[in-house]
């Protein structure tokens, strides 16, 4: 059985389980406390030295200890339905986007989190080791998550998906993303009439839920 190390409030392993739901596996799941510090303790760290969420163990018994290789099994291994494409065009289009948004929309939220939030002092960067927050990183981050959402409501304008005209890890990582920036207080408005619809849209699979 395949097992996944996850946690209920973070983003990051979020994506892992609305891929699951999308593809139908069936799978264990190991809750990870991070606001207690679990993620950094004697055991889970034998389990994952990087002290990272989520992490999947296979049925092979590998672990993958961040989105893009389980992204990358999880396809392999289950390939319907294709969420990285199909042709070489769709690949690529989808991978470019799939970065696109993780680095413009999800790194965004969590430069202005991680260096501003008062409980994560010292913890600006996931992982086994400790970085001082930089105020200066947190205004940054707001204004590109701003931007972020001007970004993404003119890709949607006139499209149902983020690309390729199908459902894909690149609309995964944009809910999550979207979703995310409510922590930093940031959200669409109705200057973002395209990203609107579309996160409605979204709203209703069943795996966004999760």
């Amino acid at each position: 059985m395949i097992t996944l190390y996850d946690c209920a409030t973070a983003p990051s392993p979020r994506r892992a389980r609305i891929l699951l739901a999308e593809k139908g596996i069936a799978h264990d799941t190991v809750q990870v406390d991070l606001r207690s510090g679990e993620q950094l303790g004697e055991a889970y760290r034998r389990i994952n030295p990087q002290c990272t969420v989520p992490a999947l163990r296979t049925q092979e018994g590998l672990l993958l200890t961040d989105n893009a290789a389980i992204t990358a099994y999880v396809e392999a291994r289950y390939p319907q339905p294709p969420l990285l494409g199909e042709t070489p065009g769709e690949k690529a289009e989808i991978a470019s986007w799939n970065w696109r948004v993780e680095f413009e929309g999800l790194l965004a939220v969590a430069e202005a989190l991680r260096n501003s939030a008062p409980a994560m002092a010292n913890r600006a960067l996931p992982g086994a080791v400790n970085y001082a927050q930089i105020p200066a990183l947190a205004e940054r981050g707001l204004a590109r998550v701003a931007q972020f959402f001007t970004m993404l409501n003119e890709r949607l304008a006139g499209r149902d998906f983020i690309a390729c005209g199908r459902f894909s890890v690149a609309d995964i990582t944009a809910v999550v993303a979207v979703d995310f920036a409510r922590v930093v207080r940031q959200k669409p408005g109705e200057q973002h009439p395209h990203l609107l619809r579309w996160r409605s849209a979204m709203a209703g699979r069943p795996s966004m839920s999760l």
